[in-house]
Order: C-alpha cells, then structure tokens, then sequence
C-alpha cells in the first residue's frame, strides 16, 4: 500500500472539486418527477482518472465524497447512499482492473485503459444507475439504458485517451508511471 502524503491529499482535494464543478455545474441535467433521469457531462472522469493513476481506494474515496458534497451543494431529488455507492465504485473498479495488469506500461496503453474504464462503467453507469433509478423512483430502465449505452460508447475511448496522455504528460509531476 502507498504511502499517503500531503501531496496526494491535495491532488484528492483537486480531484475531489473537478469532480463536483464538471458534475454539478458543467452538465446539463434532465429532472422529472422531483429527480434527475438523465445528465450529460464529464463529471465521472475525475474519478476514474483517481482510481486508475493513485489506485482504487483513492478513485473509491474521489468518488464518494466529490458524490456527498456535490449532493449536498446541489441537490436535485433526496440523498440516496445507493448512487454514492456507485460513484465509489466508478473509481474502485477501474483502479482493481489496473491493478490487475501489474505492468508499468499499462497507463500508458490506450487498450488495457479502454478495458479498465469500461469494466467500471458498464456496471455503475449503465447496469446500477438505472437499476437504482427503477427500483427507487419508478423510472424504467428500458427508457434509460439506451441513451446510456451511446454515451458511454464516446465517453469510454475518450477518458482512455484522455487518461493516457495526461499520465504520459504529469507522470514526473505526479510520482506515478
């Protein structure tokens, strides 16, 4: 296990705002019924990106507080613990996956990237989000997944490429490989 330092707590810190200001501020959100059905933007990629360069407890910890606080900044609908559960695993999974390939290369590989963050948003973003949305509110998955599954088809290469280049460029700033 790393070694957590004051630096890593900053860059969680920064994580952690990124991920509140693109999810809250920089997505259009669809409300309906007093809860949001459908939002448009990058706001998981702060998180993601969290798990897969500092590893799956930092992308766990990114994701659920950036999910608590921008809650309570920004609510639409009641708190539910269920969708923080979710936003902590959009961070975890990718970074277990990463794990996994045990090979320095790895974060700069555009493929075992692809595969890493589409583990994680296949099951949080299109299986238990709409789940979640169904059992709770009522809103069926069959009107959800669809859009769902289109926008992960572009969010996935992207946050991977995205991902690549940015470890490649602050690999040395960072202290990460």
């Amino acid at each position: 296990m790393q070694k957590l330092t004051t630096r890593k707590i900053a860059y969680y810190g920064l994580l952690i705002a990124l991920n509140i200001v693109l999810t809250r501020v920089g997505s259009i959100r669809v409300g309906g019924g007093g809860v949001e059905i459908v939002r448009i933007g990058f706001g998981g990629y702060p998180v993601i990106f969290a798990g897969i360069v500092f590893g799956p407890l930092a992308g766990g910890i990114v994701g659920a507080v950036g999910d608590v606080i921008g809650h309570f900044m920004s609510p639409m609908g009641p708190y539910m613990p269920h969708f923080t559960i979710s936003a902590a695993l959009t961070g975890i999974l990718p970074g277990i996956i990463m794990m996994l390939f045990r090979d320095k290369e790895s974060k700069s590989s555009f493929w075992k990237l692809t595969i890493a963050i589409a583990v994680g948003q296949i099951t949080t973003s299109i299986f238990l989000v709409p789940y979640f949305m169904e059992t709770l509110f009522s809103v069926p998955m069959v009107t959800t997944v669809p859009g769902r599954v289109i926008a992960q088809a572009i969010h996935i290469p992207l946050y991977a490429y995205m991902t690549r280049v940015l470890v490649n460029r602050l690999s040395v700033a960072l202290g990460v490989n």
